[in-house]
């Protein structure tokens, strides 16, 4: 799979209306076959800093993602609401699913 990591600085002032800003750009990805997770968080220790994590089945997956209207779209409009360019990791990685942290395991629950 290939599973991303990126970080993207958004202007103050539109910091807490980013969940609505990227809610299409969010839904229409999600909507992909090809995309595993497409998943959003907030810094705790910069409320201007959100964190998404993403995965997509192969490179074809990968491909067509960047490729999309929607991934076009939000190359056009979401810098207007940028700090700074977005910071990346991007990897390919085994696998199509999270694995489990084995130093953390949990024990069963009743």
């Amino acid at each position: 799979m290939i599973f991303i990591v990126v970080r993207f600085r958004v202007l103050p002032a539109d910091a807490d209306r980013w969940p609505a800003i990227v809610e299409d750009f969010t839904q229409a990805t999600r909507g992909e076959p090809g995309c595993l997770w497409f998943d959003w968080s907030r810094s705790l220790e910069d409320p201007t800093e959100y964190v998404l994590v993403e995965a997509f089945r192969d490179d074809e997956a990968g491909t067509a993602h960047v490729q999309s209207a929607h991934f076009l779209a939000a190359r056009r409009t979401l810098p207007d609401h940028l700090v700074e360019t977005p910071r990346i990791v991007n990897v390919t990685v085994p696998g199509d699913d999270w694995s489990q942290l084995g130093e953390m395991t949990v024990p069963n629950r009743p």
